[in-house]
């Protein structure tokens, strides 16, 4: 097959890779609109399941993304100053320039050509030029506002804003800090990725928001005030920016996740695919990005090992990989939610709200989190003073 892949990302490097691995006869190529050094945000998680479906789908990429790696089992919730660590979880962070680098020498080491500074403008060209074109492109997606009659695309621009810095003060282990301030609450989720560098994600209501008067402010200015309010968390570290700005999040689904394209002789050819941010997204507070971007790349290569039929492929990875994502998005949804009501959650006291925390999103229940880590369940039941209001 001939194919056309937008977005040098992890869902559409991956996805060459899988396929160049497959059949090195592919003619695949890589338009992406940055640069091989380019990369906004810090560092990307990845559970103990997802690291088994790399190292299946492709070991030596595997091999190197995980010696790369920062690991742990905790994760932390700090709320009133107070510390509560639930364990017995599996998470891993790298540094997401890092992850790119290793995925474009797999490239490189394959044959998969990768066009950097290579800004797509006539889609429609690229489309009829190929049997496949797979639109990673992340979650503004040109493809799929360009087709936005073929996929129909449901998006949601969330009310919370966030915005994502780094920080040379190590979290060792998935922490949400919790901080009440005068113009409200702001929740943190931060983690190390590398060995000098931590993610420091900060997000925060609308009233918060613009309570503390961050429209106005500069990137130093926001970064000052939000590094005063952590400074007990950053140990008086400075926040780091990298692009940095202000965002809300967008939910993104599609009622299509491909369409077919034109006869030529004895073949279809043109059919569009999305993948990655472009066809959903899953909110942060799970950290599944990433991971269900490049797990994507596999459901839709393995759909491609069972048939050589591009149009029965297409329908396959959609039929097996859309109850996935619905579920995972089901998920993140509730966690979602969570953020965006957690002033409510306030008056609980530290142990009761990591409970709700790890329970949010109705993924993990109260047994599961006894199996994991007893001596904290013991301890939320111990201390809850109404245990009737904390069911799972």
């Amino acid at each position: 097959m001939k194919i056309n892949i937008i977005g040098g990302g992890p869902a559409g490097m991956y996805f060459a890779i899988l396929m160049k691995k497959a059949d090195a006869a592919h003619e695949i190529t890589i338009h992406e609109r940055n640069g091989p050094d380019d990369t906004f945000g810090w560092g990307v998680v990845f559970s103990g399941k997802t690291l088994a479906n790399l190292r299946s789908a492709d070991g030596p990429s595997h091999t190197e993304i995980t010696r790369n790696f920062e690991a742990w089992d905790n994760v932390d919730v700090v709320h009133r100053g107070e510390k509560i660590s639930i364990h017995g979880n599996s998470f891993s962070g790298i540094a997401r320039l890092r992850l790119l680098k290793i995925l474009q020498q797999r490239c490189e080491e394959l044959g998969v050509e990768i066009k950097f500074r290579d800004e797509v403008a006539e889609i429609e060209s690229l489309k009829a030029n190929c049997d496949l074109l797979v639109a990673a492109d992340g979650v503004n997606s040109l493809v799929r506002q360009t087709f936005e009659d073929k996929f129909r695309p449901e998006l949601s621009v969330r009310p919370n804003k966030y915005i994502w810095f780094g920080t040379s003060h190590l979290f060792h282990g998935l922490t949400l800090t919790f901080r009440e301030t005068p113009a409200g609450v702001f929740a943190a989720h931060s983690y190390k990725f590398d060995q000098t560098t931590s993610t420091f994600i900060v997000e925060c209501d609308p009233g918060t928001w613009n309570s503390a008067g961050f429209a106005e402010m500069s990137d130093e200015e926001t970064r000052a005030y939000l590094a005063e309010v952590f400074a007990a968390d950053l140990n008086g570290q400075p926040l780091l920016s990298n692009n940095s700005k202000w965002l809300n999040f967008l939910l993104v689904k599609n009622a299509h996740w491909s369409f077919g394209g034109e006869h030529d002789k004895l073949k279809f050819v043109g059919h569009v695919v999305l993948l990655g941010d472009a066809l959903h997204t899953a909110h942060f507070s799970i950290g599944s990005g990433t991971k269900l971007a490049m797990e994507d790349a596999i459901a839709l290569k393995e759909c491609f090992d069972e048939t050589s039929d591009v149009p029965a492929a297409l329908q396959r990875f959609e039929e097996v990989r859309k109850p996935v994502i619905e579920e995972y998005q089901a998920a993140a949804y509730e966690s979602m939610i969570w953020f965006e009501q957690a002033r409510d959650y306030m008056h609980l006291a530290p142990v009761e709200l990591a409970y709700v925390l790890m329970t949010r999103s109705g993924k993990v229940d109260r047994e599961s989190l006894r199996k994991r880590d007893p001596a904290f369940v013991a301890n939320y039941e111990a201390g809850s003073t109404d245990d009737a209001d904390f069911t799972d």
